[in-house]
């Protein structure tokens, strides 16, 4: 890594007029604005739903398309940044959000949305990138990314909170498609900073080429990430091989990846760099980030079930409860900051406390799921749940910029992102969805033994009462167990992260030789010692 002094901190691209003090505070709130966008709002998805007659997994795929957009965009961020001004880069980035947002209120096909999502996605990111990259030195004049990682996720994880908050404020008050409107203004806002407080401006000397740029590999990872998407995501609707299309995606997508990784192998500038899989540690890196997302799925699938299904809050009320997931979300970026700026730790232990806080949330759901508890015992895990997420985000991310040269660190973090956004999550999403078809099901054949006309005629009830409460409490007992299990394995994860800490496991770990090679030498030992045996039989015969 190279560790040569930044230069002095500047924000040249502002006129002479605007104060200096005021000028990264305005790319703070621009990054804000940006964050708040998207192809769709999922704070409203029930509103959508029942107004458009799509199904949850529909409005799903354009939130998942929109994080596809953003994470395959990152190895072009600076080549974006040095070739094109840095006021035509967020003026093009708010127009394409402005037009996405407003083609995204037509009644399309669905594939054109996803496509739309995915455009809308690349803009997000881009404004997003503009907007930190310029401050960067303002917020940490040594470029330390212990100090940057922590400042940049309070913004994102905030923003992403606020903005579901607003869109079922919006859709309660009036309407879905207001929030759409909301972000078109924030959009707005930028454009006319930018015409009336900033001048072009390039980060470097000399302009960039966008020559070599392997946009057909782009296109390819994007048509792969959207079919595994699809998959995953209406896997348990379509009840998976079982259906056609399933099957069929399942083919063509590993045909996708084959061509995907044939142009990585030998394609002479990749989107992707072969390289990047050269680093030490990048592939648990990676794997972890996905086991994490694994684990917060059930933020998506058993807390939905729970409000949804249990307790039936709307969707304003659960976005106003979820919003006590902030304080936890600007404490776990207030102590990662301190951890790796001040005190300057490693990050197995972090993880390990992130994991260990998880487990907290997870057994704070899994006492006080019921139908009949009240909503304030909830604050408390889902301050936990806040606060596990954004040390686990800051740490990984923090664990793969130090093993990484910044050539590599983009493509690297573009797929770090890929698991980190969507396909971690939808992977635990349907395991989870899988695992409470099952409980459900388990429930029913084991009470439904208890329902005969002679026990209902002993006491006389309102029938299809007593089956919605019966319902309420399978699903409440499955979400229990299912949260068990997931507290199970956050506190594996968490001690196996304390345990390769210790210098001594971890350097026999590093060290281990392959398996076959200990397959190898344990059978060696293995017929040595039947030697040994025979040997002694035999003398003890003759000595006899």
């Amino acid at each position: 890594m190279s560790h040569e002094t930044p230069p002095p901190f500047s924000m040249p691209m502002f006129r002479a007029f605007v104060p200096k003090l005021v000028r990264p505070w305005i790319y703070v709130v621009q990054a804000f604005c940006f964050q708040f966008s998207s192809g769709m709002y999922m704070g409203a998805m029930n509103n959508m739903i029942g107004e458009n007659a799509w199904m949850r997994e529909d409005v799903l795929m354009c939130l998942y398309a929109t994080l596809i957009g953003m994470a395959l965009y990152f190895p072009l961020l600076f080549r974006m940044k040095f070739h094109f001004t840095n006021k035509l880069l967020l003026c093009v980035s708010a127009a394409v959000i402005i037009v996405c947002n407003l083609v995204a209120l037509l009644p399309l096909p669905r594939p054109v949305l996803w496509a739309i999502c995915v455009v809308c996605g690349m803009a997000k990111i881009q404004g997003t990138f503009e907007n930190m990259s310029n401050i960067q030195l303002w917020m940490t004049p040594k470029r330390d990314f212990g100090v940057f990682f922590p400042i940049l996720h309070i913004i994102l994880l905030t923003s992403i909170e606020v903005s579901a908050f607003l869109a079922a404020e919006f859709a309660f008050l009036h309407h879905w498609s207001l929030m759409h409107w909301f972000v078109c203004g924030l959009m707005l806002l930028v454009l006319c900073v930018q015409v009336g407080l900033t001048k072009p401006f390039h980060a470097m000397p000399q302009i960039v080429p966008l020559k070599g740029i392997d946009w057909l590999g782009l296109l390819l990872w994007t048509a792969l990430c959207l079919q595994v998407t699809y998959i995953l995501n209406y896997g348990d609707w379509l009840y998976w091989w079982h259906s056609p299309q399933i099957r069929l995606l399942c083919g063509t997508s590993l045909l996708t990846l084959a061509v995907c990784l044939q142009r990585m192998w030998y394609h002479p500038q990749p989107y992707f760099e072969p390289a990047i899989w050269g680093y030490r540690y990048v592939v648990p890196i990676i794997l972890l980030i996905g086991v994490v997302e694994m684990l917060f799925s059930c933020e998506h699938v058993l807390e939905m079930v729970y409000y949804e299904e249990v307790m039936h809050y709307a969707d304003h009320i659960y976005e106003r409860l979820n919003q006590w997931s902030l304080p936890g979300i600007w404490a776990g970026c207030l102590f990662s900051l301190g951890w790796l700026r001040l005190m300057r730790w490693n990050a197995y232990k972090l993880i390990a406390v992130g994991l260990a806080v998880f487990s907290l949330y997870a057994a704070g759901f899994y006492f006080l799921a019921d139908s009949s508890q009240g909503s304030e015992a909830l604050r408390l895990p889902l301050a936990f749940r806040g606060f596990s997420y954004a040390v686990l985000s800051i740490a990984l991310m923090w664990c793969l910029h130090e093993i990484m040269s910044f050539q590599h660190f983009f493509q690297a973090l573009s797929i770090f992102n890929i698991l980190h956004m969507f396909v971690g999550g939808l992977a635990g999403a349907a395991l989870h969805a899988r695992g409470l078809n099952y409980y459900v099901a388990d429930g029913f054949a084991r009470y439904s033994g208890y329902l005969d006309e002679v026990r209902l005629s002993q006491t006389p009830v309102d029938f299809a009462r007593y089956m919605e409460q019966m319902v309420e409490n399978l699903l409440a007992q499955s979400v229990k167990i299912l949260f068990g299990w997931t507290l199970y394995a956050a506190l594996f994860f968490a001690l196996l992260m304390l345990l390769w800490d210790i210098p001594g496991v971890r350097r026999r770990v590093k060290h281990m030789q392959t398996w076959p090679r200990v397959g190898i030498q344990v059978l060696g030992g293995f017929r040595r010692a039947q030697r040994l045996r025979r040997i002694r039989h035999a003398r003890k015969a003759g000595s006899m």
